[in-house]
């Protein structure tokens, strides 16, 4: 009897879109708002080993006096006491979980938004009267994007996306999933639609969600500070990279991969 050939991605995102104030006026450059909005999708081949391996990082660094007034390593905070979380998490232990990471077998999509091109689309959209570009399209777009290419090679898919605020919005990201199966097909001509199934949990309900959070912190700092630290020692696990608005080469963005790897001195600079 065949083996069931599945496989399991795990969805979160960097950065914000917040592109206009209440009055309308650009909020980018502002303190807190980022340059760029990030799409990631990390594909692990054994969650369970993975969880293991972080949970027993978690316990020994709980159990460690040098972490124990840490704030962040409260239980009542509820940050990495419950869960890994590079933003959150103290910069020793962040080192702690990058060091692990490279452990696991894990491939990594990201697909990234400039939101200088995402603010002049929006100006365009409302000078010409066309629907509002919304935070969900957004999101769905790049849903989309990422897993055109993905969804055909399992018997069955499992993807887990983060939960943003209260709304889970299972119905559009299906339907940005659906869109990713229809584009493939289109493309090459075929029928694949392997069983997919999705949900949407928090970080702290799924292991993936954490490591997939971690290689969008680690894309960020390069794109956002310009540093490459934390992204090098990582590197060979980013499969693919899409930098959606760079278009000085072709229409559809440049595409980092093996063969194109990415480096800080190819990045198209973010403020011209």
């Amino acid at each position: 009897m065949t083996e069931t050939k599945i496989r399991n991605y795990y969805v979160d995102e960097a950065g914000d879109l917040t592109l206009f104030d209440k009055r309308g006026k650009v909020m980018l450059g502002k303190n807190g708002v980022s340059n760029t909005f990030m799409i990631g999708v990390v594909r692990l081949s054994n969650p369970i080993l993975v969880k293991e391996t972080l949970d027993k990082l978690r316990d020994n660094l709980l159990l460690d006096p040098i972490f124990k007034n840490i704030s962040s390593m409260q239980p009542s905070a509820k940050k990495t006491a419950l869960l890994f979380h590079a933003k959150n998490d103290h910069p020793q232990i962040r080192q702690e979980v990058f060091n692990i990471l490279g452990q696991f077998e894990a491939k990594v999509q990201i697909a990234i938004r400039r939101k200088s091109e995402l603010i002049n689309y929006a100006k365009h959209l409302q000078e010409d009267k066309q629907e509002k570009l919304s935070e969900e399209k957004i999101y769905d777009s790049l849903v989309t994007l990422l897993f055109k290419n993905m969804l055909h090679q399992a018997d069955e898919n499992r993807i887990i996306f983060a939960r943003l605020g209260t709304s889970e919005r299972r119905e559009s990201l299906a339907n940005a999933i659906r869109n990713a199966k229809n584009n493939f097909n289109q493309k090459w001509g075929k029928n694949y639609d392997s069983p997919t199934i999705i949900d949407v949990k928090k970080s702290s309900e799924e292991v993936g969600l954490q490591v997939i959070d971690y290689y969008l912190w680690a894309l960020q700092r390069l794109y956002e500070r310009n540093d490459d630290s934390f992204f090098l020692p990582l590197a060979l696990n980013y499969s693919l990279i899409v930098d959606v608005d760079d278009k000085r080469k072709r229409w559809s963005g440049e595409w980092y991969s093996k063969k194109n790897p990415l480096t800080l001195e190819k990045i198209k600079p973010l403020i011209s």
